[in-house]
């Protein structure tokens, strides 16, 4: 029996990396943490900033030397985490 193309597919449970996330990593790699501040501060949303900071987490328990490379981008991170889970201060779209 064919499959029925008059439906929409369903969608895969697996969710995507936030790209956002990625790029900002490639930032803290490269050594440019002044540019990932400043991308951290305009974060499009609260789930791109968690991805973030378990990269971060994930960086650090993969090279226990990482950690405390960058304290102010985790700072920046914890910071920004706060602001943009109150209620009011989301950004619009």
């Amino acid at each position: 029996m064919p499959p029925d193309l008059s439906k929409p597919a369903a969608k895969t449970s697996r969710a995507r990396q936030s790209e956002w996330a990625i790029k900002v990593m490639g930032l803290i790699r490269g050594g440019n943490s002044a540019a990932a501040i400043a991308q951290i501060k305009v974060a499009p949303t609260v789930k791109d900033l968690q991805a973030l900071q378990k990269a971060l987490d994930a960086l650090s328990t993969s090279s226990p030397t990482a950690a405390p490379r960058w304290p102010d981008v985790r700072a920046a991170v914890a910071d920004n985490l706060a602001l943009l889970s109150a209620p009011r201060l989301h950004r619009a779209p």
